[in-house]
Formats: structure tokens, sequence, C-alpha cells
């Protein structure tokens, strides 16, 4: 009867959450041992991930199932677009991209749902190529610029970038030897 419970209780949502889970800390590992390797200073200097981000494709069925889970508010959803301060650029070319954002906040971390609503990005690029499921992790930066030079010289290109009133942020391609994208983020 036990087994039977255990099994029980790890379906479904349950499920999808613990795997989250096993997954952020298998990249914390792995961008740890990373960094270690390294005889230079870390390129992410902070140690805390900010947050998990997730593409889906129902937004508003994805912040009530997450809501329901972590038993917090339902959050309000935001449209992502390209800002004057810091334009959206795709591959180095401008994209008119636009998502749907929910945030989710934790004790720990923010989990950030992402409805892409067209236009090239990374966003769009993830739901078309593996469905839903984690698209990066995030870290806060300060010099995002800078970082990302970093990147680019260890072989991780920005893949995406943009901005908005008061912030910017990076997303990295760290694929080849992270296993994921990274995320920059920097408040100013």
């Amino acid at each position: 009867m036990k087994v039977k419970n255990s099994i029980q209780c790890c379906s479904g949502r349950n499920l999808k959450v613990g795997i989250i889970v096993v997954a952020v800390a298998m990249i914390s590992f792995a961008f740890g041992k990373f960094t270690q390797l390294s005889e230079k200073e870390p390129v992410i200097k902070s140690k805390t991930i900010t947050q998990v981000a997730i593409i889906v494709k129902d937004i508003d069925k994805a912040r009530h199932s997450w809501a329901q889970v972590l038993n917090v508010p339902v959050p309000n959803v935001s449209i992502a677009e390209s800002h004057p301060s810091r334009p959206t650029l795709y591959h180095g070319k401008s994209s008119d991209a636009k998502s749907k954002l929910a945030f989710l906040k934790m004790d720990n971390l923010q989990i950030e749902l992402i409805q892409p609503l067209g236009g090239k990005s990374t966003w769009q690029e993830y739901l078309d190529s593996h469905g839903e499921g984690i698209h990066h992790i995030a870290f806060a930066v300060k010099d995002i610029n800078g970082v990302e030079k970093q990147f680019e010289s260890l072989g991780m290109p920005t893949v995406q970038l943009g901005g908005w009133n008061g912030g910017a942020y990076s997303y990295i391609d760290a694929q080849k030897d992270l296993a994921c994208i990274i995320e920059l983020l920097e408040n100013y």
C-alpha cells in the first residue's frame, strides 16, 4: 500500500514539479562544475538562480495549474515586446517577437511562464522544436554587455536580447556546454 501511494503522489502535476526541481538541481551542479574548472573568475558571480522559465502553449491554463499546485495566488499576465531602451534582437537581427508572461514568486526563486505570440524568437523556436518545457534558468548580473562578451569568448553566443523600462535581458546559448539556455537579467 505504501508503494502504491508513493507512486500515486508522484503522478500528474506533482511529477512535473519534481522533474523541474531535479532539472534545476542538475543544471546548477553542471554550471558549478563548469565554473570551477575555469582558472579565471566565474562569468556569473552570483550563485543564486533568480528564475526558471517554462514555455507554455496556454498561459491561462498554466498559470492556474501552477498556482493550484503551489497554493499561491494566480499571477497576472503581462506582454513582453520590444522596448526602445533595448530593442529585441534575435540572432543579431531586429525582431517583432511578443509573448505573454506570468510570474510566480517563490521563497527562493521566480517561476516565469512564457507563451510565445509570434515573431522570430527563442521562445517560439523552443516551442516549435521541443514543445512545452523548461526554456532557461536566469541569473542577475551587473554589466550585462560585458557578461555577454565573456560568454561569447567561451563559445556561448547571445541568441536573443531585449529590455524593458528599467532593465535588460540576454539569452545565452549554453546548450553545448551547460545543456541549457542561460538568461542574464540586469535591473538598472
